[in-house]
């Protein structure tokens, strides 16, 4: 049974526990007992902890009880942790429990307490956006990424802001599952519905659409090159051509993999990318079908019937800022 350990102190951002934490527990209701995760709260006081909300929280015990070796060692972020001085004590248990553990990461600003800890040296590491700065100064030695959702690197693991620590967390859920970890991840993706979007107007989709796969596969590499082309034609014959394969054996490897078949993917990153728009601003309609690949008004109108059951007028006026476009 696979261990996993989360740390959390007093102003904790509470979905940066809960997030990567509920991805394991759901992977639980698809996983065999002997599969299943064990899942522990490890704290730095004793008692009720505080979170940034004013949400509550008890750890199982506190952090220098705790000398498991974790197959998986998180600590979470916080809106003031960029502030505190670091703990001596706690930075010393953190560097032997990370020595211990199969993985060790953080959540957010989380790795602060990773950098003060000496565990960031030489790694390259994921941050919240606005705290990436502070981070590379504080630990010039590390190599801080500011734009990525997630990052891997070694047995250290590391995610972006808030809502990453989810698609981290189906990340390794992906990695952890061998054969069959890309479909686990995607049914618990399902389960707990993440969409994401980058700045600069480059939408991101989460595991429920793009499964976690080896970044060198040939599947992967269609779909990041479906995500980077959605305006342009895409076809199976254009993306088994793409990563040499036969159009029937690439889709039916696609299909193997991640569920669904070329076709339904792109029509659902497409859609994705639409929805993205519709809610970032007040386009025309026909402008936002033509920059995600339907091509008219009327067939962007069709999908989003089709798969939403509403109108892509009446999804605009839900969930956008601009209502009246």
């Amino acid at each position: 049974m696979p261990s996993i350990a989360i740390l959390i102190f007093p102003g904790v951002q509470a979905l940066d526990v809960s997030g990567p934490l509920d991805v394991f527990a759901e992977a639980n209701g698809f996983l065999p007992p002997e599969r299943q995760y064990a899942i522990e709260v490890l704290g730095t006081q004793e008692g009720l902890l505080r979170c940034s909300n004013g949400l509550c929280l008890a750890a199982h015990r506190h952090y220098a009880q705790a000398s498991d070796a974790y197959d998986l060692l998180l600590v979470a972020g916080g809106p003031g942790l960029p502030a505190q001085p670091r703990d001596a004590a706690l930075s010393a248990w953190l560097a032997q429990a990370a020595g211990r553990a199969g993985r060790y990461g953080s959540i957010c600003n989380g790795a602060f307490l990773l950098g003060h800890a000496g565990l960031l040296d030489g790694k390259k590491v994921a941050t919240h956006w606005n705290d990436a700065a502070a981070l590379a100064a504080r630990f010039p030695l590390a190599q801080v990424d500011a734009d990525s959702i997630y990052v891997h690197d070694g047995k250290l693991v590391s995610s972006a802001g808030v809502t990453a620590g989810i698609d981290l967390a189906l990340s390794l859920l992906a990695e952890a599952g061998g054969v069959g970890g890309a479909q686990l991840a995607l049914q618990v993706a399902r389960r707990v519905v993440v969409y994401t979007q980058r700045q600069g107007g480059q939408s991101q989709f989460s595991p429920h659409l793009t499964p976690v796969l080896d970044v060198a596969s040939p599947v992967a590499q269609a779909q990041q090159y479906v995500l980077a082309h959605l305006g342009e034609a895409l076809d199976v014959e254009t993306l088994a051509q793409l990563v040499a394969m036969s159009p029937r054996n690439f889709a039916r490897v696609f299909a193997r993999e991640l569920g669904v078949t070329p076709a339904r993917f792109i029509e659902s990153a497409r859609l994705d990318a639409a929805r993205a728009l519709l809610a970032a601003g007040d386009a025309p309609l026909k402008t936002i079908a033509w920059r995600c690949g339907f091509g008219t008004a009327d067939q962007l109108r069709a999908v989003f019937l089709r798969r939403l059951g509403v109108s892509a007028r009446q999804y605009r006026q839900h969930f956008s800022s601009h209502p009246g476009a």
